[in-house]
């Protein structure tokens, strides 16, 4: 059976209904569509994009499999003719777009699909799927790295995120956006996601003492054991590791640091550092979790802390977990097209943004304009598909995530804030207006 992620009929209803209204009627011009938000959410100062990897392998993979078609005909919504047109059906077009790690604000469209009207109606709910959902984690992400510079950040979100496929995509969007990995073994494997782990109240609850629990995980573990100390009593369980550490250290065994997972973490942190630093524990390091987010790494930035484990409200963006966003048509056989309905309207034809930065290389200001009408600044999207095939290799992971480090450093410190900032709006170009407006006089037409 196709794989549910790699499905053509992983999408909705109506693209296929359209696609049989357009094959009824010969339609399958040059189309041109563009995802974009049209508005970033209250609680969030810029996006980060994310998910263009996903995209790619996507489209290089797309087809539809005779147990697919055999289930469309099932229905009886399809004529027989349209169904067999299916057949050959692959991506041919191209794709453009900002590289994954780039900062982006509304209206600006981080991808652009020119191909075949049915490829590229086909493939629109896909599409907005894998770049709206890593894009919202990496977003959420992006604002815990910058609340905690130089902490270790690990993304614990899986057993709570909406499905595997989610638990794993949140694991690749939160280390581009800056954490150091994740808990999600899978995305060692799949993404070189560096992996950690320690251990659950469970591995404590099962042996007969908690000093039991920790020499034997620390025994089995004797270059990398991290102990978790609040299954009963926190502090006095970080006596227990004093004494542990220092046994087993005669035999070359580390322990290399507790977590809290309860109760006031930092209270609880000042008070085990205190105990570890006056048995002469100095190098063992303090790991948090627990419901945290960037608002509580920020909270919790005084207190003695070396890392965090950050889960379910960053795996599921709880303050802000969706966007307005959009795949809209913009071109269709060299004419531009455009909505005008009330509150959705959008910015006819092929567009690129250009950023400006200051002389501290902070972003000054963007400017949104059609492809080709040169403007002050570096242009943000780029071809990374042409005929259905990818044009260069795909940037490591690694990159990917240095580039992302870059744009975070280059925010202005107002859209850094966790606070609610004067949203950066991009300058609208003369010769986009005008191309709305020919788009306009089409329509009216």
């Amino acid at each position: 059976m196709t794989d549910p992620a790699a499905s053509a009929l992983l999408t909705d209803l109506y693209e296929l209904t359209m696609l049989q209204a357009y094959y009824d009627r010969g339609m399958n011009g040059a189309a041109v569509f563009e995802f974009f938000s049209r508005k970033l959410p209250r609680e969030r100062n810029f996006l980060m994009a994310a998910g263009l990897e996903q995209v790619l392998d996507y489209l290089c993979g797309l087809r539809i499999t005779s147990e697919e078609l055999a289930f469309l005909d099932s229905t009886g919504r399809f004529s027989a003719g349209f169904l067999m047109s299916l057949e050959d059906l692959r991506f041919t077009g191209r794709v453009v777009a900002m590289p994954e790690g780039t900062l982006f604000f509304a209206d600006e469209p981080i991808l652009r699909v020119i191909a075949p009207l049915r490829e590229a109606q086909l493939v629109e709910s896909r599409i907005v799927n894998l770049l709206h959902f890593q894009t919202v984690v990496a977003s959420k992400a992006a604002r815990c790295a910058l609340v905690a510079p130089g902490k270790l950040l690990v993304d614990f979100g899986l057993r709570r995120a909406h499905g595997a496929e989610a638990g794993l995509l949140s694991a690749r969007a939160s280390y581009i956006a800056g954490f150091s990995g994740s808990a999600t073994v899978l995305a060692g494997m799949r993404f070189g996601v560096p992996v950690f782990g320690t251990m659950a109240h469970s591995f404590i609850q099962a042996h007969a003492s908690e000093l039991q629990a920790f020499e034997n995980f620390a025994r089995s573990h004797p270059a990398n054991a991290t102990l978790l100390i609040d299954t009963y009593d926190t502090v006095e369980a970080a006596t227990k590791v004093v004494e542990l550490a220092a046994r087993l250290a005669r035999e070359g065994i580390a322990v290399r640091g507790v977590r809290i997972d309860s109760g006031d973490l930092g209270g609880y942190a000042r008070q085990v550092r205190r105990v570890l630093d006056e048995g002469g524990m100095s190098q063992i390091t303090i790991f948090a979790s627990s419901g945290l987010d960037e608002y509580a790494l920020r909270d919790l930035a005084a207190a003695p802390i070396d890392g965090f484990g950050v889960g379910t409200r960053m795996n599921t963006s709880a303050d802000a977990p969706y966007l307005d966003c959009a795949y809209k048509l913009v071109e269709y056989e060299g004419r531009p097209k455009r909505k005008r309905s009330e509150g959705k309207a959008t910015w006819p034809g092929r567009k690129q943004i250009y950023r400006r930065v200051d002389a501290g290389g902070r972003i000054a200001g963007d400017v949104l304009t059609v492809e080709g009408d040169r403007q002050q600044g570096a242009p943000l999207l780029r071809a990374v598909m042409t005929d259905g095939s990818r044009i260069a290799e795909s940037p490591s992971t690694e990159a990917v995530r240095a580039h992302a480090r870059a744009q975070l450093a280059s925010l202005p410190a107002r859209l850094a804030s966790l606070e609610r900032a004067q949203p950066l709006v991009p300058a609208v170009s003369e010769a986009l207006r005008a191309l709305a407006a020919e788009a306009d006089r089409d329509a009216g037409r």
